[in-house]
């Protein structure tokens, strides 16, 4: 027999992991400001590390977390009013968050 993991759990899971990449995408934004402070040379190097696709890539992603992380945090306020708790109404509310998260990020950039 084969356990598949409810899409709640999965969000739940992923959840966890975005506040990882927050806290991560935190640390580098607070380095790239002591970076800054090194000077005009620092400044360009920090620049020129920024150009790269993967660090966009990763941008991207930091951005992502955070809409994801803030929409499941709604999400949470909502089960703390009591109501949001029938199997249906979680798969579909993750769906939704999922997609506000995304839409979200498209909007910012």
């Amino acid at each position: 027999m084969i356990y598949r993991l409810p899409l709640t759990g999965i969000i739940s899971m992923t959840h966890r992991m975005t506040g990882v990449v927050l806290a991560l995408g935190l640390f580098a934004y607070v380095a790239s400001f002591f970076i800054i402070l090194q000077g005009n040379e620092a400044f360009l190097n920090l620049q020129a590390l920024l150009d790269y696709t993967l660090i966009r890539i990763a941008i991207w992603f930091f951005v992502y977390a955070l809409f994801f992380h803030l929409c499941h945090g709604i999400r949470h306020l909502i089960w703390d009013v009591g109501t949001g708790f029938e199997k249906d109404e979680m798969d579909r509310n993750a769906i939704i968050e999922l997609a506000l998260s995304f839409v979200l990020t498209l909007i910012f950039y």
